[in-house]
This record gives structure tokens, sequence and C-alpha cells, in this order.
């Protein structure tokens, strides 16, 4: 890894990083795919994770606020405030051009990148740094990966939690000097590519009721995911140039253009079992980033798992063929 000095602190600074971060915090009416986010802040750094600037705005997510005892934000306080489409240019110019860094990253992400689909807007987010990967690269030694563990590490005083102005600032402080030390150790960052959503699905929202809640005893919030058992027998991996077969394991790692869970439902139709994890029974990976250092992609080099892109993948997904039928043990004859 190339470096060069850093005239502040004198060190090597490793050239190959990048040049300028958004530290992005958002909060949201829930967890699910159909949910809207409520607020959002950016904070700019420079390359070596100096602040040049903040940013901060409510957003109307047009429907119920969701848990308002997470994120204090009520109707009446988001009735007046901007929709996305209105504020959308102004974060693009903060975003642009730059890694957006957010605590368990993908989340954050996933949310601005159908927030833009829906407003027909394409995000100018290229890469993402998910700071929990980083403190794992780094080996810093948290109970847990919450962002109160992380910011306890590095001294910085929580001021409002679930603020989204306040929990960026206080990622913003702990992750320069997690930067700091990722640049010291040569420690590769852990850089993950951002897709745009093109396809995407609107499910009917629903009031969300029952005594388990993934945001603490308030009522479900996670939509539930759970599929019927595949009813085919796994046919064995894929094979080069070959149809895919109804009843193999399909695992997915990283950003998809068509909406993931979207991919994963026409999969299932398709007669396909969806895993959630890669192990020696899996037929297939599907990553547009197979040099991606996710556990999904490390572990389908071990095993040998063969690994597609979601182009190849989804050409595929028009002509499954159909699972071969068991054959009847022969039953004993009677004499």
């Amino acid at each position: 890894m190339t470096m060069l000095d850093d005239p502040q602190t004198a060190a090597p600074w490793p050239a190959a990083y990048p040049q300028g971060y958004a530290v992005v915090d958002v909060e949201t009416t829930g967890l699910a795919r159909d949910d809207r986010i409520v607020s959002a802040a950016v904070y700019r750094l420079d390359a070596r994770g100096e602040v040049e600037d903040h940013w901060y705005t409510l957003v109307n997510p047009e429907r119920d606020p969701g848990p308002v005892w997470i994120h204090g934000l009520t109707s009446d306080v988001l009735e007046g405030a901007p929709l996305f489409p209105e504020i959308a240019a102004e974060l693009s110019e903060r975003l642009a051009d730059r890694v957006l860094v957010a605590h368990n990253a993908a989340f954050d992400w996933s949310m601005l990148a159908r927030e833009y689909a829906r407003a027909s807007v394409t995000a100018p987010v290229r890469q993402r740094l998910c700071t929990i990967a980083l403190a794992k690269e780094l080996r810093l030694p948290l109970a847990n990966h919450k962002l109160a563990s992380l910011a306890e590490h590095f001294g910085v005083v929580q001021q409002h939690a679930h603020h989204a102005l306040d929990d960026a600032r206080v990622l913003a402080e702990a992750f320069r000097p997690s930067l700091h030390a990722a640049a010291r150790d040569g420690v590769r960052l852990p850089l993950l590519e951002c897709r745009p959503l093109t396809e995407w699905s609107h499910s009917p929202v629903t009031p969300r009721t029952g005594s388990s809640s993934s945001y603490g005893g308030h009522g479900t919030w996670r939509a539930s995911r759970k599929r019927p058992a595949c009813p085919y027998p796994n046919p064995g991996r894929y094979e080069k140039d070959k149809p895919l077969k109804q009843g193999m394991r399909v695992a997915f790692s990283g950003d998809t253009s068509v909406d993931r869970e979207l991919l994963e439902d026409r999969a299932v139709e398709a007669g396909l079992h969806v895993a959630t994890s890669v192990s020696r029974l899996t037929s297939l990976l599907v990553t547009n980033d197979p040099d991606s250092a996710t556990s999904k992609t490390v572990k389908a080099k071990a095993f040998g798992t063969p690994i597609l892109d979601e182009s190849a993948f989804t050409h595929l997904l028009r002509d499954v063929a159909p699972a071969v039928a068991k054959v009847p043990a022969p039953t004993p004859s009677s004499e």
C-alpha cells in the first residue's frame, strides 16, 4: 500500500484511502423496506477525518412516524417538514464524491437508496464504510458493537441518542481516531460498493401490532420475511453454462439493483431455496462485488461455491429447470 506523509502527525498516510467522507445517520419509521426516513444528518469530513461542516433536516414520511418513543418525532412535528424529493438535491450535494460512513451502514444506505428511487433520483454514492466492520478490522475491545460502546471506547459523549444530528456527530468523532488507527496499522478499509436501486416493490403498509419488537416492546416494527420451506431437494451446485434447477440453495451478498427482498421473492417463486448464509451445501452465491471481504464471499471462495453476478442470475431465473422427481423406494412384495 503506497503511503504519504501526514503533515499533522508526521505518520505515513495510505495514498489509497478516500479523499473525503460523509458520516450519515437517518431516523426512520421502522426497519422494513416500506418504511420511510423522518430525519437525516450528514457530517462532511476531509481525507483525514476532520470535520468540514454538518447538516440536518426533518423529513415528512407521508405516513405515521413509527417509534416516536425512540426518535421523538411526532406527526405534528413532521407535518410541516419537507418531503424527501425536496431535500434530495441538497443531500446529494453533501454525499457526492465521498464515501458514506454509517454505523450499520447497510441499513442507512438501504433506506437512502429506496428514498432516492421513490424520488426518481440517482443517489450520488458509490461506496460505503460501516464503522462496525471497521471496529472489527481494528479488533477494538468493545463489549458489543452498539454506537454507545464505540463512543465510550473513544471517550465521545452522547448527548441525545437516536437524534440523527447527535448520532452523526458522535460517529464522526469516533470515526476519526478509528481512521487514524487504520492508517497507522496499514489496515485496508472495509469499503463496499453502493448500487442504486432500479427496481423495487411497494407492499401495503399495515398496522404494526404484537408483543415483540426490534425496538424493545412497543409493537412489531420489523417485517416478517418467513417463507415456506422449499419443497424440492437440493440438486447440488450450479454448473457453468447450465440452467438453474429447482431446489438449489442460493445466497445473496452485497447490493443489488433490484431490491434484495424482491429478488429473493422471485427466486423462491422459481423454486429455489434462499439461504441466509453460505455453507458447503450452498449451490450458488449471487453478488455484484465478488472481491469484497464479506463473510459470504469469503466462505464461498473457501468452499469453492460458484459465484454469479445479479445480471447473470436474473437471466437464468427466466428458465429454471424443474426438480428431478424422487424415485420411490420399491415396496417389498408379499408371497
